[in-house]
């Protein structure tokens, strides 16, 4: 009932003051519309204000204070967890890491690229061996052959090309495509295949204390033009170097690039910085990590 009288009280009030506004002609009417007006205008306020529960709106406004003062709270999990991952990772003026080191022989003349995946893999909690690696890496079974001055054989963007095993049959790597396929066996998902990028992104991962599997040369320095032969293979054309050699990034600093070498299973092994990023960056910036 109560209510009722508050909203009936409103509405005659709202009636009169649109009819005193409307400019009709009748000024005695007007006079007691408008004493008529503030009657019930004074009606609905006393019923107002005297049948609110101001303490329940005082709640009402200090929760949503809260609410908004605390954001944090309020988000979905999943928000907060996009907003961290959004914010991009403090670059470390210099990086050493602690990654295990691996040597390629005996057993894998040819088989830097797996060890040096075996020990990213070993870095990440995961019990793997080079030789496990050097079965299940993808193959390339093209035979090679040379024939009116061309050379014939496999191409390393599709798989291992030639004897990993032996350097007495013709033999040659693989690249980062089969590599990070292989590794995301192991690691489902959390494989971050980078190639193309430039080197301040192999510093963001390091950064991160996550080492980075690369293809490089065995002299870390941009190569001569003549150190590289041009193969016909089922993908087309492609240079390769017979120095072609695969590493893990474990550091930086202002001089130096540090890695793990399989060739000679040194650990924290060091080049000049600049040698070794024009190196890296002539065997096509490929570069494999993955997310802690």
């Amino acid at each position: 009932m109560t209510i009722a009288l508050v909203l009936l009280s409103g509405l005659i009030t709202i009636a009169l003051i649109i009819y005193i506004l409307s400019g009709k002609k009748g000024k005695p009417f007007k006079r007691i519309a408008s004493i008529y007006s503030l009657l019930f205008f004074s009606l609905f306020s006393i019923l107002f204000v005297h049948h609110t529960d101001w303490q329940r709106v005082s709640d009402r406004v200090k929760a949503f204070r809260t609410d908004h003062n605390n954001k944090p709270i309020t988000q979905p999990v999943e928000a907060v967890v996009a907003h961290a991952e959004a914010q991009p990772a403090p670059i470390k003026s210099s990086v050493l890491l602690d990654a295990p080191v691996i040597n390629q022989f005996p057993g894998l003349p040819r088989g830097c690229e797996v060890t040096s995946l075996a020990m990213l893999l070993q870095d990440a909690g995961v019990n793997i061996d080079k030789m496990t690696l050097a079965k299940a890496v993808r193959k390339d079974q093209t035979p090679y052959k040379e024939a009116d001055g061309k050379i014939y054989f496999g191409n390393p963007n599709i798989g291992f090309v030639g004897d990993m095993y032996s350097f007495n049959n013709k033999g040659y790597g693989v690249y980062h495509g089969p590599i990070a396929d292989l590794a995301d066996q192991f690691l489902p998902g959390q494989i971050i295949d980078f190639t193309g990028s430039d080197f301040e992104e192999v510093k963001k991962h390091l950064s991160k204390d996550t080492p980075v599997w690369i293809i490089t040369n065995v002299h870390y320095k941009e190569l001569s033009p003549s150190l590289f032969e041009t193969w016909h293979t089922s993908e087309g054309l492609i240079d390769i170097t017979f120095k072609e050699h695969s590493v893990l990034i474990t550091g930086y600093d202002d001089k130096y690039i540090y890695f793990n070498d399989p060739q000679t299973g040194t650990k924290n092994k060091k080049a000049p910085k600049e040698d070794f990023i024009k190196a890296w960056e002539q065997m096509g910036r490929q570069a494999i990590t993955y997310y802690q």
